[in-house]
């Protein structure tokens, strides 16, 4: 599985542009039949009773003494595995059509293939150390990404942003494994869950949880380290689907589920630090979308919101892993199909990403228009289809645990419906609001089968998976199982209350996008308009409290370099250099003068001694 990406990236990168004419079959094929391995091992897994679904691969002896290079196949890694060789295959796929006319799409599917590789890897280890190691292949992976288009200076910054905002993130995860390293001596997943007792709780286990936490935060932008991810959109709209609908934003879900026994030994509160980052993220990147006008960073803050639900299923231990990572593999789907949507829109739009310059392009785009409106249907919750079974499974599952936090879930889910339903109406829906030299069509074969592939699983995997508890039983033997089995329910109350607010979101949506004309200019707005425009001031916060006291910082450090330590170093030589010149002009070069100095120092020096001996 992440041997044949990796290869496929190696040749196209070393074989450059003599791979040209077929690099972008290469990398297609090479994620093809990445997939292809990923089903035959889930399958064989299958196969296995519940208790033997655990399968360790060894490679070779990697850090001697500390840690051997290994291969985990378990439901959890099976499961990641399946949705980023699947869904990535078809971004491929989608990416022979959106990236045809690049000079450098070879390059693009290299980068493409190697961030299938890394995040492969990243999932499948069976260890910190290798888990690191692909945590930091996608990050590398995801700036060559994010900045491909490197000759525009925002895409360049954005790539820069993600990098440096996502090193915060890793620094906490690379001193969480120091202190796991520290403590129990060893950073395999199944040495460490042998050795951690059930309900051991001390600060060392805290620490060890928020920092993981941090880590995850970083790659999945949560907040305080979400600020890089709707600057990323300025890359090609297949790394959008890629990295921020089924791959990299997972990974701190990931992170946590895995971790799981430091997240929850009785009476921790990182647990609890997981939940509250989960549920007050829903709520920001819900506001966030709701005032973008660009459509990309408009499905850029749902997928913020998005990843908040499911941190805050994993913050809710085995009660909500199934539905975190349901909804995680369902996102996937009908994220990607929105992202790819909107792509398809763009193509036919000359690559315009304002949606207050589109309107009525579900008469020239009905394919794109049918794919996006099911995803639109799945993430708003609409009864049947896969995200109202997920997300409401993690909802009824937080009122059930931790009611605040699930009310504010039932509240985010309100605003979804009114941010997505706003972006439907405004893109597809009212008059025609696109410039004299657009002329939208619906995209070719090879970027619309994609999307509806992907608008199949936002249709029916949801309910195949919750439904039963599919899911649920099929993770057991890796991340455990709850102590009472969770029962989907159509008619709970916080279902009913989140289907109300939903529709009433929607209805709002239509009586301000869809019932009136929509202005081409974006309006002023109110203050709580401007606030969620300019992402909440996150990035004002962040060059408050730490860019410009880091600049101030850094000035000092420059200005004690210079006056101090260089100070000391260049006055040293400088009056050295200065008396050894002023000593040199004793030196005459006459006899006439030594004479005379000697004379007037033998004539000091008996004067001296008479003095002395008279005293």
């Amino acid at each position: 599985m992440i041997a044949l990406p990796l290869v496929g990236a190696f040749i196209l990168l070393v074989f450059n542009r003599f791979t040209n004419r077929w690099g972008h079959l290469l990398g297609v094929a090479m994620s093809l039949a990445s997939f292809v391995v990923a089903v035959l091992a889930f399958f064989e897994l299958l196969g296995l009773g519940a208790e033997e679904r655990r399968r360790a691969v060894h490679l070779y002896e990697f850090i001697p003494g500390m840690v051997d290079m290994g291969l985990l196949i378990d439901p959890l890694s099976i499961s990641f595995a399946l949705l980023i060789t699947g869904v990535g295959s078809l971004i491929h796929i989608y990416s022979i059509g959106y990236m045809a006319h690049d000079e450098h799409r070879r390059r693009f599917f290299a980068y493409l293939n190697l961030f299938v590789a890394a995040m492969l890897l990243l999932v499948l280890a069976d260890n910190y150390v290798g888990l690191f190691i692909g945590w930091e292949g996608v990050g590398l992976a995801s700036y060559l990404l994010i900045g491909f288009w490197q000759f525009k200076p925002t895409a360049a910054v954005a790539a820069k942003k993600a990098f440096v905002v996502n090193r915060v993130g890793d620094f906490g995860l690379l001193v969480g494994m120091f202190i796991i390293w520290t403590t129990f001596g060893t950073l395999t997943f199944k040495e460490l869950g042998e050795q951690i007792q059930p309900g051991q709780t001390n600060g060392t286990m805290l620490a060890i949880g928020l920092l993981l936490l941090l880590g995850a935060c970083g790659k999945s932008a949560q907040l305080p380290l979400q600020s890089w991810l709707l600057d990323a959109m300025e890359g090609p709209t297949p790394v959008s689907a890629l990295i921020h609908a089924a791959t990299m934003v997972t990974a701190g879900v990931y992170l946590v589920v895995r971790s799981g026994a430091f997240f929850f030994p009785e009476g921790s509160g990182a647990a609890l630090a997981v939940a509250i980052v989960g549920a007050v993220t829903l709520l920001a990147g819900a506001i966030i979308g709701c005032a973008k006008d660009d459509i990309k960073k408009g499905l850029a803050g749902s997928t913020m919101s998005q990843i908040g639900y499911m941190m805050l299923g994993a913050g809710l231990g085995p009660a909500g892993y199934a539905f975190a990572i349901g909804h995680l593999i369902t996102h996937g789907f009908f994220k990607a199909n929105m992202f790819l949507g909107a792509g398809s829109v763009m193509h036919g739009m000359n690559d315009e990403v304002d949606m207050r310059k589109y309107g009525a392009l579900r008469k020239v785009m009905p394919i794109t228009f049918a794919t996006f409106f099911i995803g639109y249907l799945a993430i708003i919750g609409f009864p049947l289809l896969s995200g109202y079974f997920t997300k409401d499974g993690i909802i009824e599952t937080a009122v059930h645990h931790q009611p605040i936090l699930g009310w504010l879930a039932v509240l985010g889910a309100g605003i979804t419906g009114f941010y997505m339903s706003r972006m439907v109406f405004m893109t597809f829906f009212g008059q025609k609001r696109w410039a004299d030299d657009a002329h939208p069509h619906e995209s070719p074969l090879v970027m619309t089968v994609p999307l509806m592939i992907l608008s199949l699983g936002s249709i029916f995997l949801g309910g195949y998976l919750v439904l039963s508890n599919r899911l649920l039983d099929f993770l057991a033997p890796a991340v455990g199982a709850p102590a009472e089995r969770p029962e989907f329910h159509f008619t709970s109350t916080p279902g009913l209350a989140t289907l109300a607010l939903v529709a009433v979101g929607a209805g709002f949506a239509w009586m301000k996008y869809g019932r009136v004309e929509v202005p081409s200019v974006q309006p002023r707005g109110s203050f709580l308009t401007t606030f969620a425009r300019r992402d909440l001031y996150g990035d004002a916060l962040n060059e408050s409290l730490f860019m410009r006291p880091g600049q101030w910082l850094t000035r000092l450090a420059v200005f004690f370099d210079n006056r101090g330590i260089d100070g000391i170093v260049n006055g040293l030589a400088a009056g050295i250099g200065g008396s050894s010149g002023r000593l040199r002009r004793v030196q005459t070069g006459f006899a006439r003068t030594y004479a005379l100095s000697i004379f007037i120092g033998a004539a000091l020096l008996t004067g001296a001694l008479l003095l002395v001996g008279n005293i």
